[in-house]
């Protein structure tokens, strides 16, 4: 890809999701994500209704005339990206790839936290860490995800989400809110997501396409493996090879929201033909309301 196309790219992705970030996404993920806790903001003399509990004898016994400390939510948040770039998100069979529903939603959760004034980081992950940019402010630093979301060729094509959580572990000392992008066509991360969700706030959000579900009756039809490059024969008209399909699609569905729920993490799940918006702005609500 040029760059001239990579620019233009970047910009559409700017200003469908910088919209929706500012119009739908920024006030739901202000009151679903909560800050580090209250901090001293100053004193200042009672007013009618002021809770009692937040006198401050000493100022009060100093001026002769009721004080109260006022404390106020220190807001500033950082949120990491945790990004599959493995083979199977070069998939798609409707208007566009997973990887590109991926782009969006990131570009969308990106711009939400810099409407708050939160910083962003990107961890761009295969079997091995791709690409590691470190939370920082400012609308300049979005765009820079942005592109490395647009333009990166990751170097493998297999996903170790396990490995990529235990990175984020490493690198992240202080309480950050996660999302893991992802189709999820992994297992054996359920033991690294528990202790990565014991110290912060994590979402996964599975992109899917609807042909990850259900195999097509096509009749024969030689398939490729995007993770390994294996090429096979498929009978696709034999319903048992439809059937095994199926069933290891929902096995790997049935292991991502297990391994999430046991660890205290939260979950969306959207189809590349769906709306995300709507999937995004639910789940933000039902968070924000507990």
């Amino acid at each position: 890809m040029e760059t001239k196309e990579i620019l233009k790219k970047v910009r559409k992705i700017e200003i469908k999701t910088k919209r929706l970030s500012n119009h739908i996404f920024s006030g739901e993920y202000h009151s679903s994500f909560k800050g580090r806790g209250m901090t001293f903001s100053e004193v200042r003399q009672y007013q009618y209704g002021d809770d009692i509990r937040a006198i401050d004898w000493n100022v009060t016994a100093r001026y002769n005339d009721t004080h109260i400390k006022v404390f106020e939510e220190e807001r500033e948040l950082t949120m990491l990206l945790m990004v599959d770039v493995s083979g199977s998100e070069f998939f798609g069979t409707t208007q566009q790839f997973k990887r590109d529903t991926i782009t969006e939603i990131a570009a969308t959760l990106a711009f939400s936290a810099t409407q708050n004034n939160d910083k962003v980081g990107l961890l761009l992950f295969s079997d091995d860490i791709e690409l590691y940019i470190p939370p920082k402010k400012g609308k300049s630093h979005v765009l820079r995800i942005i592109r490395e979301l647009v333009e990166f060729k990751p170097k493998s094509t297999k996903t170790d989400i396990g490995n990529a959580l235990k990175y984020l572990s490493n690198v992240m000392k202080k309480k950050a809110i996660v999302f893991v992008l992802s189709d999820f066509m992994d297992t054996e991360y359920d033991h690294t997501l528990k202790i990565v969700g014991n110290k912060h706030d994590v979402t996964g959000i599975r992109v899917f396409d609807k042909h990850d579900e259900e195999l097509p009756n096509l009749g024969m039809l030689p398939v490729k493996d995007a993770e390994t490059g294996n090429v096979i024969l498929v009978n696709t008209m034999s319903k048992s090879t439809r059937n095994t399909y199926k069933a290891n699609y929902l096995a790997s569905v049935d292991y991502y929201e297990k391994s999430f729920s046991r660890s205290g993490a939260g979950t969306i799940s959207t189809r590349t033909d769906e709306s995300y918006v709507k999937k995004l702005l639910g789940y933000f609500k039902r968070k924000g309301a507990r």
